[in-house]
């Protein structure tokens, strides 16, 4: 009986600990091939020279989380409740050995997480210029689009990522998610059927934050960075880069997440001036101050060419092309099998 009194005791004292952000693990810690390797529990398991650095919590704890959203319970909010703390830094544990707020020093780690929320904010933003508490206070306001003007089923893909019948694939989440197969590629990736169930994002706080992390760390096209690579420097810019203005930084995450829809001559320059004042106000509440956020050119990528690579050789295209070659060959067999 007092094993178990123990035991539950350790699990509410490990989850308050959670919530308030001021749990203290010691990493393990390996040499492999002469590089050091860390494993710091549940936030950064995994060996990963990444947890060897600062993990998120050790530096955005939920106070800190509650200044930036602060507005997101409000009565006038359209989803009150919803997101929380606790849901964040679950799903952004999954991606802290991937370097996700641990890629580099404690003040890079904040930047990284301040510019990430940052566009979450400005995409699931109600606030207007005369808001209660100012414009940028009410990040995280929806989870969902309230009135779809469509259901968003791209018949294209029918083969690959068939819509479901009475389904609709309108924005989800906290990078909101449109289209069947942008779902149908985000479930695959986190091993949940989105397809047939593209609610589940809208029902499950950390799903939906694992969804959005899951797209700022991954390369929306082959040969390109993620946004991930992109903000923090792992990325590096070629000689075409260079010419085309795409520099390290906020403004590159930008082009690689919304390309011509908020970067260059064709973007649209209050979409990217919103993420940017979100970006700035975060770093100011984190403590950091917006003077870290960089120069212009950093910051913006209204001058910057968007990335372009052939459609060919983007990695969703590609795995759809190979997919639907497949089934292809598959029917053309059986038609001949049965004749």
């Amino acid at each position: 009986m007092a094993a178990k009194w123990l035991l539950h005791l350790t699990m509410v004292v490990m989850l308050v600990a959670l919530v308030n952000g001021d749990e203290s693990v010691k990493p393990f810690v390996k040499i492999v091939k002469g590089k050091k390797l860390c494993d710091q529990g549940w936030e950064c398991k995994g060996w990963s020279i990444y947890c060897c650095n600062d993990t998120i919590s050790d530096f955005f704890q939920a106070y800190q989380f509650e200044n930036l959203f602060s507005k997101r319970n409000s009565p006038v909010a359209h989803a009150v409740g919803f997101w929380d703390y606790r849901s964040f830094i679950t799903a952004a544990a999954l991606y802290e050995p991937l370097g996700f707020g641990t890629a580099g020093g404690k003040l890079m780690g904040m930047k990284e997480v301040a510019a990430f929320l940052g566009i979450v904010g400005s995409k699931t933003s109600c606030g207007y210029g005369v808001a209660t508490g100012g414009p940028l206070s009410w990040g995280l306001c929806y989870n969902k689009e309230l009135s779809p003007s469509k259901i968003y089923c791209d018949d294209y893909y029918k083969l690959i990522y068939p819509c479901t019948p009475g389904v609709s694939y309108h924005g989800r989440g906290a990078l909101p998610i449109y289209w069947n197969y942008n779902y149908g590629e985000t479930g695959e990736a986190l091993h949940v059927d989105l397809l047939d169930h593209p609610e589940y994002i809208e029902d499950n706080a950390t799903l939906a934050f694992q969804a959005a992390i899951w797209r700022w760390m991954t390369p929306r096209k082959k040969l390109l960075p993620s946004a991930h690579d992109a903000f923090v420097g792992s990325w590096k810019p070629t000689k075409n880069d260079t010419l085309a203005k795409r520099v390290v930084g906020f403004g590159t995450a930008m082009n690689v997440l919304y390309g011509d829809q908020v970067c260059g001559k064709y973007g649209n320059t209050e979409l990217m001036n919103n993420m940017i004042s979100h970006y700035l106000y975060y770093l100011d509440l984190m403590g950091v101050g917006r003077e870290e956020a960089g120069a212009h050119e950093v910051l913006s990528c209204e001058e910057q060419e968007v990335f372009s690579v052939p459609t060919s050789l983007t990695s969703s295209s590609l795995r759809l092309k190979v997919k639907f070659c497949f089934i292809i060959i598959v029917h053309i067999t059986a038609q001949l099998i049965v004749f």
